[in-house]
């Protein structure tokens, strides 16, 4: 199957669906697929291609569903398999593409598999997961097999009491990892969580921790990083192991090649251009894009995510052009994006959210995002310019277990209340929960989300008054219509934007961004303010010839080299 027959992929846009926040249809204060049916036309008229659905699976929802016990079920919460077969041919009748997650790292320690293997340590499935024998130190004391520290703070290892063994979770500890070495687990899983949704039309997966699968078997100590815990971050260690392009070409060889599939990557802890590129690469199968996080990782902490260090513009320009430059002259291709379910919103992040400049922010950001190579995927609410959560939220207003752990896990080192202080501040601006409040439909209580009468499972924005579709369905100069206007933009100029060569100027410039996009004898000039005042960019010497206004995310744009607060700007230059 080569490239070409598949290209469907390279120009589509995705919009991501969290499924618990996206439209309650029956009251309980959650979001279900039926809901996401009952929206279907609104994403279709926003421009998508393609609905990636994150996980719907049967989960205790320890970390919001990925943690799965069952890749054949639903969440009985969001509806049933007829529903999800339902949602399929919604998408398909319609021209749009459906993909779903693949997490495939992990399990919930409630999949019978895992309490199988559980069950002794001679069961047929004892192999499928990752057990170690304790380590004692000089007093006797058990330890961990390893120093590894959990994505999710503490140990990646939890002492199951009864087979006198301790098993492996990168994550949390209701998440133990598969055993990938073990084939008779690979055959499994590509049936299970592959194959059973593959056959009912999906067409394609967003794949979950893709570089993690491949442990190797020695699994040593992490350098120690952080002197005051036992644990480290061990990333270097557990990504992008010995097996790993053997084990997703084996997954393309076995099932992927059969279908006419889309897979993108989430691909963290691979800084080298050269290494993503053995991922990508479509002569040799193994996913045919990944999610560069390096954009989203702006500012975060060295020790840990949540120590936030904050950045200058000069970095995001750097990263958006290594990962719009290293598919230059491959085979590879690329992704954009700027927001996903694991992210702070992306005009409180990169922008401002201050009501003056909020949508002038999220218009801007619209131009910078449609105007990259590569496929290009929107986070629902995006759309519409939604933003943080209020810094007034205390910690008893998020959910996310990974924002909790921390913070509990510093509070319990004794950390004060500067410590403490710092880390909600890091919370305010990086935490998950975030993309993970209600959609604001409309300003009705609760953001038209759910008519339950005491709410959302997940406590609502505070700004769904101001910031909500029925506030900006009709009005013209809405962030949702400049949205529907770019999409259509990107699409209508699609060699130039999706396809062209990417080339930045004045890097070290701290207040604007401003870069070229050329394929063949087409070339577009996007020129972004990232302050809330006035600010001048010049014309690049190299970039002559006449240019003329495609686009503004202001209004009364005045034609010079003069940009409004939070202003961008595309030019044609002929």
């Amino acid at each position: 199957m080569t490239v070409t027959k598949r290209v469907w992929w390279k120009d589509g846009v995705v919009y991501q669906i969290y499924p618990a926040s996206f439209k309650d249809s029956n009251n309980d204060g959650l979001g279900d697929i039926p809901g996401i049916i009952s929206k279907i036309d609104y994403i279709k008229d926003l421009g998508i291609d393609i609905v990636w659905v994150s996980p719907m699976y049967d989960s205790p929802q320890h970390d919001m569903g990925y943690d799965i016990s069952n890749y054949e079920a639903v969440y009985a919460p969001y509806g049933t398999v007829a529903d999800m077969e339902e949602l399929i041919e919604a998408c398909h009748s319609r021209g749009m593409r459906l993909i779903l997650d693949l997490v495939i790292n992990h399990t919930s320690d409630e999949h019978k598999w895992f309490e199988e293997s559980r069950s002794s340590k001679d069961n047929l499935k004892r192999d499928w997961y990752i057990w170690r024998p304790a380590k004692y130190d000089k007093d006797g004391k058990r330890m961990p097999p390893n120093n590894w520290r959990s994505f999710f703070s503490g140990s990646t290892w939890e002492w199951d009491e009864h087979t006198q063994e301790y098993y492996l979770h990168l994550f949390a500890k209701q998440q133990p990892d598969l055993n990938w070495e073990n084939p008779e687990a690979r055959k499994a899983i590509y049936d299970s969580a592959m194959e059973f949704w593959l056959k009912k039309g999906v067409d394609g997966f967003r794949v979950d921790t893709v570089n993690m699968y491949s442990k190797g078997t020695s699994l040593p100590d992490a350098p120690i990083i952080d002197a005051g815990v036992f644990e480290q971050p061990a990333p270097g260690l557990f990504c992008n192991g010995p097996r790993m392009h053997e084990f997703l070409r084996e997954m393309n060889t076995q099932v992927l090649s059969k279908y006419d599939t889309m897979t993108v990557g989430e691909l963290p802890h691979t800084p080298d251009p050269a290494h993503v590129l053995r991922y990508v690469g479509s002569g040799d199968k193994q996913l045919d894009m990944v999610f560069q996080f390096d954009i989203v990782d702006l500012g975060i902490g060295k020790t840990h995510k949540y120590e936030y260090e904050g950045y200058q513009l000069p970095e995001l320009k750097q990263v958006v052009s290594k990962w719009q430059k290293f598919i230059e002259g491959s085979d590879g291709w690329t992704t954009a994006f700027c927001e996903n379910h694991d992210q702070g919103r992306s005009v409180s992040r990169f922008a401002s959210d201050a009501p003056e400049f909020r949508e002038r922010s999220s218009k801007m950001l619209a131009i910078m995002m449609c105007a990259m190579t590569g496929t290009l995927f929107v986070y629902q609410g995006q759309e519409i310019g939604m933003i943080n959560a209020p810094k007034d939220w205390p910690i008893e207003d998020y959910k996310d277990i990974e924002s909790i752990n921390y913070y509990n896990s510093v509070k319990a080192r004794g950390g004060d209340e500067k410590a403490l202080a710092h880390v909600m501040k890091s919370i305010q601006i990086l935490g998950r929960d975030h993309a993970r409040l209600p959609m604001q439909w409309d300003a009705s209580p609760y953001a038209g989300f759910t008519g339950k009468k005491d709410g959302a499972w997940m406590r609502t924005n505070d700004s769904y008054k101001e910031i909500n579709v029925a506030n900006q369905t009709e009005d013209p100069n809405s962030v949702l219509n400049f949205w529907r206007k770019m999409i259509k933009m990107r699409k209508e100029y699609r060699d130039v934007f999706i396809h062209g060569a990417f080339e930045g100027y004045d890097v070290e410039n701290r207040d604007t961004f401003v870069f070229s996009k050329t394929k063949g004898e087409s070339r577009v000039v996007v020129v972004l303010n990232f302050t809330g005042r006035e600010s001048g960019f010049e014309r690049p010497k190299e970039l002559g010839g006449k240019w003329e206004l495609l686009v503004s995310s202001a209004e009364g744009v005045d034609g010079t080299e003069r940009l409004g607060a939070y202003e961008g700007r595309i030019y044609t230059v002929n």
